[in-house]
């Protein structure tokens, strides 16, 4: 798809305008965008130590989370060698990004950073639904920021949104598995204890 621009040109170039216009949010969106995946980490790693103690099914709620955002990654790994679309700062060589261009093989659809926040996101209302709202919040907010800094047409991250959605709200049904195996775990841990 080399050179190839989409019906959601028009829409980007707006973004990117937009962005020129504000440089004083440049700044926070560039450092949101750059390390928001490293919150990320450390809200599943905060996540995971929270539910220790909880019963079985905490534990397989919060467990799904961590799941969910690698299983994303995986996925979205895939269709983006799949799919090769180009970076919209590739493809529109006139638009002026505020970040520089992603490498040549660095590809755009979907959107990594909207894909596992997405899941993470969704898997969070999972475990508790105040938790999961702030994770939408965020989860947003960093799709934003993909198109803001000129690495993503708004379809790579509405893609990376529904992808990332899927997977997260797969935990629904893959809790009550996870669960009965956090719950042989620890029976099998308290009678080699004993």
């Amino acid at each position: 798809m080399n050179g190839a621009t989409f019906p959601d040109s028009d829409a980007y170039v707006a973004v990117t305008q937009f962005a020129q216009r504000t440089p004083w949010l440049w700044g926070p969106m560039s450092v949101f965008t750059t390390y928001g995946v490293v919150a990320l980490v450390v809200a599943v790693l905060w996540m995971l130590w929270w539910a220790r103690r909880g019963d079985s099914a905490v534990v397989a709620k919060v467990l799904w989370v961590g799941i969910a955002v690698v299983a994303a990654y995986a996925l979205d790994s895939a269709l983006k060698s799949l799919v090769a679309e180009q970076r919209p700062c590739r493809a529109l060589p006139d638009v002026v990004t505020v970040l520089p261009c992603d490498g040549i093989t660095d590809y755009a659809f979907p959107s990594n950073h909207a894909v596992i926040f997405a899941a993470f996101a969704l898997a969070t209302l999972i475990v508790r639904r105040s938790w999961g709202c702030l994770a939408v919040v965020g989860v947003l907010l960093m799709a934003f920021s993909r198109i803001y800094v000129g690495a993503h047409y708004p379809h790579d991250v509405i893609a990376g949104l529904l992808v990332g959605g899927a997977i997260g709200g797969a935990g629904i049904f893959a809790r009550r598995p996870l669960a009965a195996g956090v719950e042989r775990l620890r029976r099998n841990r308290l009678r080699g204890a004993v």
